[in-house]
């Protein structure tokens, strides 16, 4: 079952298109990676989803139904800009945006309380949040947004601000609430990131989709082709078949090649191939990653 739906959303802002007829389908109960790069239309999709802003055409379907503002309460949004109040405690500020979701102010205090001493910040209760580093403040933002337990939880650059140990902490709980059965919209630029986390992806560049998949199928969509092997000694292979793109010594006659297959031999053939002309000791695929997939996409200039 799909979570969320959207069909050619396309939104204008006087003269410029921020979404133009995107479509894609996230499954439930995975991490779905929104990829693309500033100004592409990624936040205005956001707001769209979080009724924030309207679009001007297309449909948004949310776990079976057509979305509508009954379902403000089954999203948690952790926005890039944060909105804590500054000036409000910490506690008070839990319960407050608790409450905001349809909670009973009993309900609100009982997870508040609970959330905290579960990320063991128990002493923050009663401290402003003008007081809070911007990390803590984070954390405060992160339990705000999940507090609730929204089936759809949308995390736009969710690990800004932090240290490595609060990134584990946070990376823990969003794995976890994946476990509970929560679908997590993750909106980052952190390619490492999404190579860790996310199940799926869509990369939007201009206003439009111009990829959509598995992690997987991705990859395999952008397969080069192309392995390392480290050996002993030098070595030739068949021009016509492998083009050797580099070899170069590593130390002794330790040697480090990187091939290049030209036809449709597939790894198997070309182990076979380089066993009769050097003792192997390593050899791996080259696989893209999502850095490099990224990169060639929104490079590579005309999406129509």
């Amino acid at each position: 079952m799909e979570a969320l739906i959207a069909h050619e959303v396309t939104k204008r802002y006087s003269q410029h298109l921020a979404l133009d007829r995107v479509s894609l389908a996230i499954p439930a109960q995975t991490i779905f990676g929104l990829l693309g790069p500033n100004g592409a239309g990624k936040t205005t999709l956001i707001r769209i989803i979080n009724q924030i802003i309207q679009a001007d055409q297309g449909t948004i379907t949310l776990f079976g139904e057509r979305l509508q503002e009954k379902h403000i309460g089954t999203i948690g949004y952790l926005p890039e800009e944060r909105g804590l109040y500054k000036k409000m405690r910490v506690g008070e500020q839990l319960i407050y945006f608790a409450q905001l979701k349809g909670l009973s102010r009993q309900e609100a205090i009982a997870r508040s309380k609970a959330w905290i001493t579960k990320f063991e910040i128990k002493d923050w209760w009663n401290k402003k949040v003008e007081d809070l580093s911007k990390g803590m403040a984070q954390k405060v933002q992160f339990i705000s947004t999940v507090m609730h337990e929204p089936r759809l939880i949308i995390l736009d650059e969710p690990f800004s601000g932090f240290d490595p140990i609060n990134a584990q902490l946070i990376t823990k709980e969003i794995l976890e609430l994946k476990d509970k059965g929560c679908t997590i919209i993750f909106s980052t630029h952190r390619m490492e990131t999404v190579e860790d986390l996310c199940d799926h992806i869509v990369l939007i560049d201009r206003s439009k989709k111009i990829l959509e998949g598995s992690k997987r199928q991705v990859k395999e969509t952008y397969r080069t082709h192309t392995y390392t092997v480290e050996h002993r000694g030098p070595f030739a292979l068949d021009a016509a078949k492998y083009r050797l793109i580099q070899q170069r010594v590593v130390e002794d006659n330790f040697y480090k090649t990187v091939i290049a297959v030209h036809d449709d031999s597939g790894p198997n053939q070309l182990l076979r191939d380089l066993i009769q002309v050097t003792e192997v000791h390593s050899f791996i695929e080259k696989i893209p990653t999502m850095s490099e997939i990224f990169i060639t996409l929104v490079k590579g200039g005309n999406h129509e």
